[in-house]
């Protein structure tokens, strides 16, 4: 697996040979992994590759069948896990909420639990955009106004660590902007982030690395640049060439390997070797009257490294 050696005085988040099984089911195995503080995290995987398991692992509200799991400084096993769980915010995939109470009694509930300031709430709601719900009972809630609300009370009580599982589910595009508006602002402010998506054109700019499970292991964990130049993956290159030039650019790329060609009348689409695409792109010169690069997208890694598993 590679990643990037984080110390522990820099980590939030260390999981160390961590695994959790369930009889002859190993829904997670051998996991090591550290997320640096501050660091927004994207964790992606296929139904049942371990995720939401991993998730509750570093929550402690299951133990390890073996392995260490360290929380902001503190082993989930230990006595002192209890007050750093106040310090930790959650939003599960599958948020259930008191239908009955308003979005404001909801918060100052959770609030209570957690021991955090309940004169926030009013704060948190303006801030997820509730505000205007005013006393509506969550029973009349769109969707993606239980989602905000969810995204409310994890909130409380200025986490440290956020374990977002499932974070967009119902959310517009405005919102969602919304959302990792606050996440950022967060993040600025030394918050560490652990977000599994199963959107992965939403996390591909917005996380600082992520971490790719299958079958309950560990595939990979970097930036997307990381992972794309671990894959080793061809780039596209759409181009707009003179008919009468095309011949001539091929005669010029032939020494070039592993080069496809796919012509479309003047539009010509062009994959090429990543070790190759200086080269390519120097010879590139005569002819060419627009052109256009694509890297491999975070959903080709995930293909490439997730299911390659």
């Amino acid at each position: 697996m590679t990643s990037t050696t984080v110390t522990n005085e820099a980590s939030a988040i260390v999981l160390r040979d961590v695994a959790r099984h369930y009889g002859a089911v190993q829904a997670v195995e051998a996991v090591d992994l550290q997320v640096r503080r501050g660091e927004i995290l994207g964790l992606i995987g296929h139904n049942g590759a371990g995720k939401s398991t991993l998730f509750k692992l570093m929550l402690g509200l299951i133990p390890a069948t073996r392995g260490e799991i360290t929380v902001a400084g503190a082993s989930v096993r230990s006595s002192d896990f209890r007050a750093v769980r106040r310090q930790i915010g959650y939003l599960p995939e599958n948020l259930a909420l008191y239908d009955n109470l308003s979005g404001p009694e909801v918060l100052r509930f959770f609030a209570r639990l957690k021991q955090a300031d309940r004169a926030s709430c009013d704060v948190l709601l303006e801030r997820v955009g509730l505000a205007a719900a005013g006393k509506k009972p969550v029973r009349e809630y769109s969707k993606g106004m239980r989602q905000r609300l969810g995204f409310a009370q994890c909130l409380l009580g200025t986490p440290r660590v956020l374990f977002l599982d499932e974070p967009s589910n119902g959310l517009d595009p405005a919102a969602i902007r919304d959302f990792y508006a606050v996440l950022h602002e967060l993040k600025a402010q030394g918050a560490t982030i652990v977000i599994s998506s199963h959107i992965l054109t939403e996390l591909q700019e917005r996380v600082d690395r992520l971490a790719i499970m299958a079958n309950g292991r560990m595939q990979a964990v970097g930036s997307v640049s990381e992972l794309r130049a671990r894959l080793d993956m061809p780039l596209t290159l759409t181009m707009r060439v003179d008919p009468i030039r095309q011949r001539v650019l091929r005669e010029r790329l032939a020494p070039v390997p592993d080069i496809t060609w796919r012509d479309g009348g003047m539009d010509v689409v062009l994959t090429c070797p990543r070790a190759a695409r200086m080269t390519v792109l120097a010879m590139l010169t005569d002819g060419v009257q627009d052109l256009q690069i694509r890297e491999p997208s975070l959903e080709d890694l995930f293909f490439g490294l997730g299911r390659g598993a």
